[in-house]
């Protein structure tokens, strides 16, 4: 598969404190849990739309629109962030005895221009994508502990998928990476 350039849009999830959850665990324990949050997580991605693109220890990247309008793409990706929550929700409900606390999450959401395609190394090839959207999706993510919500998306997401950007606080921040400051909505509960 050839690598093209088009608009797709990005989420980015990662669990807050799971280093702190792995520390006073067994491995094998650790590996249970990680393996039910990925599971439950991926069903909800795929459920709206999108494709899993990696998991990275306790982090995942799921790519929305590749087969079909940046603006569905964008529906997909929020639908998929509400999916994930509610899955959350009844993870920690499943885990209530096994955890000392529940499992949080926090995500990040854009959109734009990427190169996407078959990327890697012999054995280790898979579909990807690659720019400054993707960047930036992860630095909303991280802007979620910030702001102390589940989601941070940005306003070109909400308008794209035809919502509401009304929704959640509205912030103009400055991302790593980016000259720009962007338009992001700060979403305590996805």
């Amino acid at each position: 598969m050839r690598s093209d350039e088009r608009a797709i849009t990005v989420l980015f999830a990662d669990l807050r404190g799971f280093t702190r959850l792995a520390e006073s665990r067994l491995p094998y324990d650790v590996v249970f849990v990680l393996d039910r949050y990925r599971a439950d997580m991926a069903r909800a991605i795929e459920e709206a739309g999108g494709v899993v693109n990696e998991f990275v220890g306790d982090g995942i990247m799921a790519l929305f629109g590749l087969d079909g309008p940046v603006d569905e793409g964008c529906r997909q990706a929020v639908r998929a962030a509400h999916l994930m929550a509610r899955n959350l929700v009844q993870l920690n409900t499943a885990l209530a005895t096994d955890l000392d606390e529940p499992l949080r999450m926090g995500m990040g959401i854009h959109v734009g221009p990427v190169i996407v395609g078959e990327m890697g190394y012999r054995g280790l090839k898979g579909i990807t994508a690659v720019g400054d959207v993707v960047n930036t999706a992860s630095r909303l993510e991280g802007k979620t502990k910030d702001f102390r919500v589940q989601l941070v998306v940005s306003e070109d997401v909400l308008t794209r998928a035809g919502l509401d950007p009304r929704d959640g606080a509205r912030h103009e921040v400055t991302v790593r990476g980016r000259v720009e400051p962007m338009r992001i909505r700060a979403i305590e509960n996805a």
